[in-house]
């Protein structure tokens, strides 16, 4: 797959709905300047909304509308995109995704319906009802328009002037980083970060192919994947300059340091990836300029839900 292009054509066509989110660098966080890309700030507080709108703007919508499970942010951004182009849809979350980002996906006014267990068993749930409606699956991570639409954020930040060496991302089903490294194609190295206790793409890499893990942890519902993504594994392979896990302290000590240092509002899979800088899980070479995507904002609970 010719993924610049597939990557540039999504651009194009979610320009006016989805956010250019900002970038700042800055020397607080971390022995030396950072790089950060703000994408906390993307409509309904995560990057899933440029996945969701180049699915649904690639391919006509059927009349049963749209179906998803998601273990919160995916969920959110699937029903805003649907609701802002006139369609219907249903989404399935497991009881894990917390009740800040169930009631973020019930704004929107899309169905929803709560499913005993974690991201596997909504999966299943949304296969069903894809199988008994018609309606269409927009897939949270393993799907050729749900990657580029991710990608475009990478292409975003490069024309903001991204001078980083380095970008770490944090990682649970893959469709984020594999659209990075879709669009990067080495141009730059990535590093992947996952929690200790959901680590999908570690455990692929390791065997050599997708398995299923065990999940858990404070980052579960937006990183608990129990297999990583086809698209992912194939990319990282590839592409892939490290893969590297932090444990749950980290993660939350890093959300912290983001609120008192630059009071910015992040959910733990948003600071899993300076986590690893922090907690040494990654350590630069001298000089290698490092950057940092910020990736998700909704916090349980709801600070001022």
């Amino acid at each position: 797959m010719d993924w610049k292009h597939e990557i540039s054509s999504a651009a194009a066509r979610i320009k006016g709905h989805a956010q250019i989110t900002p970038v700042m660098t800055t020397d607080a966080l971390w022995q030396r300047p950072v790089e950060l890309k703000l994408e906390q700030l993307q409509h309904t507080g995560s990057f899933k909304a440029r996945g969701a709108f180049n699915t649904l703007l690639s391919e006509p919508v059927p009349e049963a509308g749209v179906v998803a499970a998601s273990g919160g942010n995916h969920g959110a951004a699937v029903a805003y995109a649907a609701t802002r182009l006139g369609h219907r849809a249903q989404i399935f979350v497991p009881e894990m995704a917390g009740p800040a980002k169930i009631a973020l996906i019930e704004r929107t006014g899309a169905a929803l319906t709560v499913v005993p267990g974690e991201y596997a068993n909504a999966l299943e749930a949304a296969r069903a009802y894809e199988a008994e409606t018609g309606a269409m699956q927009v897939h949270a991570y393993d799907a050729p328009g749900t990657v580029a639409g991710q990608g475009t954020l990478m292409r975003e930040w490069e024309a903001q002037g991204l001078e980083a060496d380095t970008v770490l991302i944090a990682v649970g089903g893959g469709g984020l980083i594999a659209g990075s490294l879709a669009w990067l194609q080495g141009a730059r190295k990535v590093v992947a970060v996952e929690p200790e206790t959901s680590c999908a793409l570690h455990a692929a890499l390791e065997a050599g192919a997708p398995v299923d893990v065990q999940v858990s942890g404070v980052a579960a519902n937006a990183l608990g994947a129990r297999q990583v993504g086809s698209i992912c594994h194939d990319l990282s392979q590839a592409h892939l300059g490290a893969s590297v896990l932090v444990p749950d302290d980290a993660i939350t000590e890093a959300q912290t340091a983001l609120w008192q240092s630059h009071r910015l509002l992040v959910e733990p899979a948003g600071a899993t990836a300076l986590a690893a800088l922090r907690a040494g899980a990654y350590v630069p070479e001298p000089g290698e300029r490092v950057a940092v995507l910020v990736c998700g904002g909704n916090i349980a609970p709801d600070p001022l839900g």
